[in-house]
């Protein structure tokens, strides 16, 4: 039998020591240890069965089409006129060419262009009765201006407020909207001539006016303002 010599003892002992070490420093398989790290799937989540995933599935709503109404869209109107009168489909009828448009909000613009108007004339503001009038009754406006400035005569007119203001009527035309208000409001107001005598209306009195104006908006254009088309004095 041939003997190792000590060198060889040495180094068989000191592989068994290293063996054993890296054994407790490693450890062993048992089977459930995790997978090594992927970088190029660890953001992904693993899949979960079909029952799991539908509990977290959020149904998002249904995009409408442009211009379409919402499922409620004709409650404000409904509100505000009669279902089934003449007066209710026409507000419908620009609600679904315009899905913005909304009654009320109408009303109050309309309140405060008639407010601008008004005092426009009465200053002959050209600049701004261009923004809020069409070409037709701006011409109107403008002749009636001209005229008084030919005689030097002045408008003095002091705005108190408006008492009603009433949608009478609505309907599209083609691609326009066309709403008709009876306005009721108190102004005070005289015309002075040249020499500052009054000539017309009373500069201490309140005097109640009625109109009847309707607006237009081609509800094709991107430009959100309505503008004055028409107007009548009511007797």
């Amino acid at each position: 039998m041939e003997f190792f010599d000590f060198g060889t003892i040495f180094f068989l002992v000191a592989a068994v020591v290293i063996f054993f070490q890296l054994r407790n420093v490693l450890g062993r398989r048992t089977g459930s240890e995790r997978p090594p790290f992927d970088p190029y799937s660890a953001s992904r989540k693993p899949a979960k069965d079909d029952a799991e995933a539908s509990d977290n599935v959020v149904a998002l709503p249904r995009k409408r089409a442009p211009g379409e109404p919402a499922a409620d869209a004709y409650a404000d109107i409904d509100a505000f006129a009669k279902p089934d009168t003449d007066l209710n489909k026409g507000l419908r009828a620009i609600k679904d060419n315009d899905a913005s448009f909304e009654p009320k909000g109408f009303v109050d613009g309309a309140k405060m262009a008639y407010e601008m108007i008004v005092m426009a004339y009465a200053d002959g503001d050209r600049k701004t009765l261009k923004n809020l009038l069409s070409r037709e009754v701006f011409d109107g406006f403008v002749a009636a201006i001209s005229e008084r400035e030919a005689k030097s005569e002045k408008i003095q007119s002091s705005f108190v407020g408006i008492d009603k203001a009433d949608i009478v009527s609505a309907e599209m035309k083609g691609s326009e909207a066309h709403i008709t208000l009876r306005i009721v409001s108190e102004l005070i107001s005289a015309t002075r001539d040249k020499a500052g005598a009054v000539i017309d209306g009373d500069p201490e009195t309140v005097a109640e006016v009625k109109d009847v104006w309707t607006f237009a908006r081609d509800t094709r254009s991107r430009d959100p303002n309505w503008k004055l088309v028409a107007t009548e004095e009511e007797d």
